[in-house]
């Protein structure tokens, strides 16, 4: 077995691998792993608690004997089923929580299998505080450009043109699984705290830091999540370009862009009572009942100029002012693409 000694997060993309396996536990791994890994746990949830309980319990001797069995067992298991396929020539890289037994079992058996095993030295621990040193305690060297606009001017639209156009974008709306307002969720859970770190660093690391990089203007949570401190103060201190287009054109967008509401009356009716703290119950009844009749592009306006404007003008009166103002006839998806590829000619 090969040792790796992770350095920085760029070695990620230099070694030479072809699969990456987390043997941790399914709730480990759903919290967060390495780009790109599998998930092969050689212990389930249950196991691992029942391993850690006889540990503590009973006697370290005990915990190890039984969990030798299980990892074996489950071992055989990944080997009759999700590796049978693999020929001599598979290169994997193999690692647990810190690099120790559990990795340490899995790899010794896949290296007396025959295949050239590498094992990350210590383990997630050690990718993670590459993450926290990346995105918490160092200057980011990336240039970026913020699209920035009220509520309903199609900015995360503007930014798959200019992906489409083929600049540089970070989707941090699409990391989150979250369009970042009170009526943003898109019906799946968020990732956690530590997977959404995990992915915008493996987008930041692909990124050219001498190119434009187009970012959506955020306030610093996306839903629950928090943009990580280095790239919160970058787009802090971003230019920006401000979006800006009529009342009927951004109402009729967010009616599409958020048309999945508008199929679940139970889940609108929902976040619309979560205004009531801002707003008199006469105006969130008023909400309520344009919401029943379906007069979502009345309902759209309402929000924008009563909720969502008001709040938008105070989170940006101390921000920095826009590299210029784009005034749109409209928010269709020809007038986008149009707009993204100026924008992708003058920064790119």
């Amino acid at each position: 077995m090969t040792p790796l000694i992770l350095t920085s997060l760029a070695d990620l993309h230099n070694f030479n691998l072809d699969t990456i396996i987390d043997v941790r536990s399914p709730a480990e791994y759903a919290d967060d792993h390495l780009p790109g890994a599998i998930n092969l746990p050689v212990l389930s949830d249950v196991e691992r608690v029942e391993v850690g309980t006889i540990y503590k319990q009973v006697s370290p001797f005990n915990a190890r004997k039984i969990g030798g069995a299980l990892v074996a067992q489950n071992t055989a298991a990944h080997l009759q089923g999700s590796l049978a396929s693999k020929d001599g020539a598979w290169q994997p890289l193999v690692y647990c929580w810190r690099g120790g037994q559990r990795s340490g079992a899995f790899a010794t058996i896949l290296d007396h299998v025959g295949w050239r095993v590498k094992l990350l030295k210590g383990g997630y621990q050690s990718y993670r505080r590459e993450i926290v040193q990346t995105l918490y305690k160092t200057e980011l060297p990336h240039r970026l450009m913020l699209i920035s606009g009220s509520t309903g001017t199609a900015k995360t639209a503007l930014l798959h043109q200019l992906l489409a156009k083929g600049a540089q974008v970070l989707d941090l709306e699409k990391i989150a699984a979250h369009r970042g307002s009170l009526f943003g969720g898109i019906g799946t859970a968020q990732p956690s705290q530590k997977m959404f770190e995990s992915c915008i660093a493996s987008e930041l690391a692909i990124l050219d830091p001498n190119k434009i990089t187009f970012v959506e203007a955020e306030s610093s949570k996306v839903g629950e999540r928090l943009i990580p401190p280095s790239l919160w103060a970058l787009m802090a201190d971003a230019p920006r370009i401000q979006i800006i287009a009529a009342l009927e054109a951004r109402s009729a967008f967010l009616c599409r862009a958020y048309s999945d509401l508008t199929q679940d009356k139970t889940a609108l009716r929902k976040l619309l009572d979560k205004l009531r703290p801002y707003h008199s119950g006469e105006r969130i009844d008023q909400w309520h009942a344009q919401a029943q009749t379906k007069d979502w592009q009345t309902l759209a306006a309402g929000l924008i100029t009563d909720h969502y404007d008001p709040r938008y003008a105070k989170s940006t009166a101390v921000k920095n002012q826009a590299v210029f103002r784009i005034e749109l006839p409209d928010l269709e998806e020809n007038t986008l693409s149009q707009t993204a590829g100026e924008l992708h000619a003058r920064f790119s």
